[in-house]
């Protein structure tokens, strides 16, 4: 399958629909955070906020929601980024408080606050969907090392993100939220796998079709499923997939065949797999036969622990056996037996 690019994920265009961040914080997110923001609240601030300090391009979006802690209303950043790269980045934590710093520093050059009127909270959240699990630090502060002694820690930066790694979720956790962006999850999970697609795309379906604005969730998800399967190389009429709701029937018998030619495949490798197996096992048989035929011409009549030995061998110490036998001393010396 084709190496999936987070240039043409689509989650940037899903993230962009407030009911995706709603179910992207109500299903992975913390509760207590969820229970605290008024969805309804939810704003897009997505724009250009970051110098180039990197040089990878990347994917964010950000959107701000109302938050009410002790009878207290506040509104709450929420800076998504979208991190697609195969490999895990340890230096996240530095980006991330770069990007955090920029975002800041825009709003105080277009005067939606200012230093007196004090920052905005905000939540860094990173998406991660590489096959590798997240091992990189979650707080700057951690990259700090060895830690400093106590009279320095007060001076040392604090940011962390929460982190979203999707391939973390097993079907059966992602199975308790009926949400269209848990079967996304669950699609891209299913990795290169057509028949666990075909599963994950089923679900996907069954939860659009239950969805009280199913048409709107319909289109959204439609586009992102058809870029999917681009990435992934998939031998399906894309331009006649419009619905997948509508064009499930025709979409579920395209994946069908795409199963039935993956287990075909499979048989095949397994057929050839047991062929050279097969080979090698007689192979391994010859050598075993070789050696001892050699060892009985040097040493006469042989115990049995030798025939045990040769049994349990790998076929280097056969071919290091056979090879040495014209000038061993003894078996127990040829044979490594102490």
């Amino acid at each position: 399958m084709a190496d999936t690019n987070y240039h043409d994920t689509g989650y940037k265009e899903l993230f962009s629909y407030p009911e995706f961040v709603q179910q992207l914080i109500e299903g992975f997110a913390p509760f207590e955070m969820a229970e605290l923001m008024d969805f309804s609240t939810l704003k897009n601030h997505s724009g250009n906020y970051i110098t180039p300090l990197f040089e990878e391009k990347f994917e964010d979006v950000v959107w701000s929601v109302e938050v009410t802690w002790n009878g207290i209303s506040q509104r709450v950043f929420l800076y998504i980024l979208l991190e697609f790269q195969s490999q895990v980045d340890r230096s996240m934590p530095i980006r991330l408080m770069h990007y955090v710093a920029c975002f800041y520093d825009h709003l105080l050059k277009h005067k939606d606050t200012t230093p007196s009127l004090g920052l905005p909270p905000v939540l860094p959240i990173v998406l991660y969907n590489g096959s590798q699990r997240w091992t990189a630090k979650q707080d700057i502060y951690d990259l700090v090392q060895p830690e400093p002694p106590v009279f320095l820690r007060v001076y040392q930066p604090h940011l962390r993100y929460y982190l979203v790694d999707e391939g973390r979720y097993s079907d059966a956790e992602l199975g308790l939220q009926p949400t269209p962006l848990s079967g996304m999850f669950s699609v891209e999970n299913a990795g290169d796998s057509w028949e666990s697609l075909q599963r994950a795309v089923d679900r996907i379906v069954a939860i659009i079709q239950a969805d009280p604005h199913k048409d709107r969730v319909d289109k959204i998800v439609t586009r992102w499923i058809k870029r999917h399967l681009s990435r992934l190389g998939a031998d399906v009429n894309l331009e006649q997939l419009n619905s997948l709701v509508e064009d499930k029937d025709m979409l579920a018998e395209n994946l069908e065949n795409l199963v039935k030619k993956e287990r075909l495949q499979g048989e095949q490798i397994g057929v050839q797999r047991g062929r050279m197996e097969g080979r090698m096992e007689g192979r391994m048989e010859t050598m075993r036969e070789t050696a001892l035929a050699l060892l009985e011409l040097k040493f006469g009549s042989l115990p049995d622990w030798v025939a045990q030995r040769i049994n349990q061998a790998d076929a280097s110490e056969l071919d290091a056996w056979t090879k040495g036998v014209l000038t061993a001393d003894s078996l127990e010396v040829l044979l490594g037996k102490h």
